[in-house]
């Protein structure tokens, strides 16, 4: 099992297992990073991130910057003039309350740009399992094809040798029809699932293969509670009702007069003068009372999306796990039942069909069983990959991450 270390390069992290391809199985991880790095969809989330660190870096700014006035009259024969500096004071420490938005507002922005990357990563894995699944499923197709082609031909010799009836070989004739029908819809499957992957990895080629199979990991039967807060979409929502706090404090801090210091110094009829200045404002008319309430029913709303989202994720993982363990058992049911028997491959059926222990339509009957028992234990195998992503996916272990450089925040 490999794990990367996320960073602030080009990186990716599939947390608890590495999914490989299986011909670039040694270094997955590192091959996986430069594609997603190249989808329209990664490229604006980066941008989104950036975004929201230089929104962060705006609000832990001081709120004041100072004041240069200047003021000249005349007054008589005298030219008087005033020059000075004032300050509006951070009376309440809103800075303070500010620094920490600021930290919230980060926390999210890095929270949201994981899920999209993690949700983008179980889009690729989807794909590499339907590709896989349909490909598979169009190779035995292809082969019964073949098979009942060649059946085709020798019963109709047989049918000219005496050997079998007329209705023997229209038998084999309406299997074959049949057969060419599902052959061209799972091509179709084989070559959508292909463009999709096209789509989401550019460098992606058929060449590449699809998830190696020892490369599925062990899950847990459980997730902690621990676990469930770093969930990306369980940490953005929490983030989220941080930051809403934190700016329901700015708000009330704000809504409270601070004082404006100042000192200037100039000539007033011929002589020196300096002088010191106080203002502040009078809130009699309006109190700011409404945005502080405003603010603050705003926080308990991000607080109740959050406690909604930490129970959706809780459900949703569970839900994911227990259809995950079902398709298991199923799928470990098949093997243990249905493999051994399609094991004997087609060539003894037609052995006994060409020696007449077996009737044609009992022939074809056990062919055509025999290929779609075959498809049912890919469907299943599907059905279970995708199952275990779902799982991986809900309980936040299967994280990609391709987080551009802190320090470019421009």
């Amino acid at each position: 099992m490999k794990k990367l270390q996320v960073s602030y390069a080009i990186c990716a992290l599939l947390s608890y297992s590495t999914f490989a391809v299986q011909a670039r199985a040694d270094n997955w991880p590192g091959w996986l990073a430069p594609q997603l790095e190249q989808h329209p969809d990664i490229s604006a989330a980066r941008e989104q991130l950036l975004g929201s660190w230089a929104t962060a870096d705006a609000t832990d700014q001081p709120l004041h910057n100072p004041e240069l006035y200047s003021e000249v009259e005349r007054g008589g024969e005298e030219n008087n003039f005033r020059v000075g500096v004032q300050q509006t004071l951070d009376w309440w420490d809103r800075k303070g309350a500010r620094k920490d938005q600021a930290v919230s507002i980060r926390q999210a922005a890095e929270a949201q740009y994981h899920q999209l990357a993690m949700d983008r990563t179980a889009e690729v894995l989807e794909a590499l399992i339907e590709w896989d699944a349909a490909n598979r499923a169009a190779t035995i197709a292809t082969a019964q094809k073949d098979h009942f082609q060649t059946l085709l031909e020798l019963a109709r010799k047989r049918q000219s040798a005496g050997d079998i009836s007329t209705i023997d070989a229209e038998l084999t004739f309406l299997f074959l029809s049949q057969q060419l029908a599902e052959l061209a819809e799972l091509e179709v499957a084989s070559l959508t699932a292909e463009s999709r992957l096209r789509e989401l990895l550019p460098e992606w080629s058929p060449a590449l293969g699809g998830i190696s199979k020892d490369e599925w990991p062990t899950l847990p039967s459980s997730l902690s509670e621990e676990e469930l807060l770093t969930h990306p979409a369980v940490a953005t929502a929490r983030a989220n009702w941080q930051a809403l706090k934190e700016e329901a404090e700015v708000t009330r801090r704000a809504a409270r007069a601070e004082p404006t210091v100042g000192i200037n110094a100039g000539r007033d009829d011929g002589e020196n003068v300096v002088a010191l200045t106080f203002a502040i404002p009078l809130n009699v008319r309006n109190d700011f009372s409404a945005e502080t309430r405003a603010a603050s029913r705003a926080a308990l709303e991000a607080e109740a999306r959050y406690r909604s989202a930490l129970r959706k994720q809780r459900f949703e993982f569970e839900a994911a796990l227990a259809a995950w363990q079902r398709f298991q058992q199923q799928y470990g049911r098949w093997q243990t039942v249905a493999q051994s028997h399609v094991e004997n491959g087609p060539e003894m059926l037609e052995r006994q069909w060409r020696s007449g222990d077996l009737s044609t339509a009992d022939y074809l009957q056990t062919l055509n069983q025999r290929a779609e028992s075959l498809l049912a234990g890919i469907a299943l195998e599907k059905q279970t990959q995708l199952a275990l992503t779902q799982v991986l996916l809900t309980s936040g272990q299967l994280i990609a991450a391709t987080v551009p450089p802190s320090a470019q925040t421009n």
